[in-house]
């Protein structure tokens, strides 16, 4: 296969990509020199670049062929997180308290390699493929409204994305129709009581205690209240109120996340949390505000390209290494492209015990197989090429 081949040649220059990535990562809505770098590649590519796009530091390169045909978005994310990088290797991150620990490095180093290959065959190109390099996917309300705002999307067909992931080998992918990855939501929750002396709590009204009867409650609605054929979570991940020992605090803030897959359960976990912290300070005598924000919406892949994802995927990886992934519960900005044209996201196994490649996401010493890019890259020009039709 031309692919092959060509594809192969460049896996060294991936890895280059991608280590110059890791050594100098860039917050979400920061990622200013990250995009120079992308903008800069894709020119000397002869792509048509553009820059600043969706009002941050998107970056979007349209290759047109010489023949007409469909319009297919590509997409990688580029933002690193606030995380301090504990890995003793030649291309840990050069900037405290920032590393690539999601794997957006890789991403945007397979993207890169994509477009060259594509760029090479402009030719025999049937249509348009919009390279789209995003901003912000680690933090709300994430780079991907904005990008479809500008008009990414426009006059486009369908929509792929990959992402490497170290729970599974390097060597494999998976993918499945329909919800995949989690709405994530969060509220910010502060009971309002009455402070005074530990000794005196008759005069006061403890927040804490609130608070803490409010935790318990709030465990109750996913066990109690949800379908339990619906996966649903809701995760109290801190809970602040106090100075001393013997004071009776005044205030108590609670913090948490929900995940769920449609939005029918979604809709009503919030009403229950809302009405569930109304009512459980009002039976202290306390008072509560709350803050619900609403995150990404739940990602669910299209059936018809899902299905060509498992029709195609065994050309790179081979039947028995392409699986039908559970659901999962993070969340991914990529839901929004899902919600506006077909498309499929999926994982790129990028694990492997022999190069310490085992550590979660998010973690700080994170890291993946690099040889899984040359097989995301594969997939996302398999998808592409099947797409459009390729001869």
């Amino acid at each position: 296969m031309k692919e092959e081949a060509l594809l192969s040649k460049l896996q060294p220059q991936m890895v280059e990509w991608r280590r110059y990535l890791h050594r100098h990562p860039e917050l979400s809505y920061h990622e200013e020199k990250t995009s120079a770098f992308v903008a800069d590649r894709l020119r000397e590519l002869g792509i048509d670049v553009r820059t600043r796009f969706g009002g941050g530091y998107g970056v979007v390169g349209v290759l047109k062929g010489s023949k007409p045909g469909k319009t297919v978005v590509l997409r990688a994310d580029m933002d690193a997180l606030p995380i301090q990088d504990e890995k003793s290797c030649d291309y840990s991150s050069e900037v405290p308290g920032v590393m690539h620990a999601c794997g957006h490095d890789g991403h945007t180093s397979i993207l890169l390699a994509v477009a060259t290959y594509f760029s090479a065959r402009k030719e025999d190109l049937p249509g348009e493929i919009r390279f789209v390099f995003q901003p912000a996917e680690e933090v709300c309300p994430g780079g991907a409204k904005g990008m479809i705002e500008a008009g990414v999307l426009e006059g486009a067909d369908a929509v792929y994305g990959v992402h490497l992931w170290t729970p599974f080998p390097a060597g494999t992918a998976a993918s499945t129709p329909g919800p995949m990855m989690a709405a994530a939501d969060e509220f910010f929750i502060d009971i309002i009581g009455k402070g005074g002396h530990g000794g005196m709590p008759h005069v006061t009204v403890d927040s804490v205690v609130a608070g803490s009867a409010l935790v318990m409650q709030l465990q109750s609605i996913v066990s109690r209240s949800v379908n339990p054929l619906r996966p649903a979570v809701v995760t109290i991940g801190t809970i602040q109120g106090g100075s001393a020992q013997n004071v009776i605090a005044e205030s108590c803030r609670i913090t948490g996340t929900v995940r769920t897959f449609d939005e029918e359960t979604r809709q009503f976990i919030r009403e229950r949390i809302e009405e569930i912290t109304r009512l459980t300070a009002q039976t202290y005598g306390a008072e509560s505000k709350i803050q619900y924000l609403m995150g990404y919406p739940p990602l669910v892949n299209d059936e018809a390209e899902t299905e060509r994802f498992f029709r195609e995927a065994p050309k790179v990886f081979g039947e028995s290494k392409v699986e039908r992934c559970e659901k999962i519960m993070p969340a991914e900005d990529f839901a929004y492209y899902l919600q506006e044209i077909p498309g499929c996201f999926m994982f790129v196994g990028a694990g492997n015990e022999e190069l310490q490649a085992v550590y979660p996401h998010h973690h700080p010493r994170f890291d993946f197989d690099e040889s899984a890019m040359l097989s995301a890259a594969k997939l996302l020009v398999t998808m592409t090429q099947s797409y459009q039709g390729w001869e």
